[in-house]
């Protein structure tokens, strides 16, 4: 199991490094296509809700650690910001109008739908966001139902 750590400044100006950082780790796995798109846009949006929510008080940092562990590539992002289970929010409706839908809850909402699992946990005064991402077998896919 190999495993690399990078920590952030907790924010948005820093997503550019995060992604990079992820994608070169994602690329030394062999995870590509579909589900490297997920990967990333699941950081972004894991990053991003840290960023805007994690440290209302002053600055915090943002710890992304990648370990490609047998056929699954995980990704764990922690902060020691305000306790916050983004998992116990309920799914959006996303079969309403566009005008009339509640605002938030969509960033989480991808970040269930693009990675194999996900799960959070509160651990040494950390939140930990945990997703879990595999390689198609028999070749990548060019699209998903969503």
């Amino acid at each position: 199991m190999k495993s690399d750590t990078r920590c952030y400044a907790a924010r948005v100006e820093n997503l550019t490094a995060a992604t990079g950082f992820v994608a070169a780790c994602a690329d030394q796995f062999g995870l590509a296509g579909l589900a490297k798109f997920g990967l990333l846009l699941a950081l972004e949006e894991a990053f991003v809700n840290i960023c805007s929510y994690a440290y209302p008080e002053g600055p915090g940092l943002a710890e992304i650690t990648c370990t490609g562990d047998g056929d699954a590539f995980v990704l764990d992002i922690a902060d020691r910001g305000r306790p916050f289970d983004a998992l116990s929010l309920p799914e959006p409706d996303t079969t309403g109008d566009l005008m009339h839908r509640a605002v938030g809850g969509l960033g989480i909402h991808l970040i269930r739908r693009f990675s194999d699992s996900v799960s959070y946990r509160r651990d040494n005064d950390r939140n930990i966001l945990r997703m879990v991402f595999r390689a198609p077998r028999g070749g990548d896919v060019t699209s998903t139902q969503c």
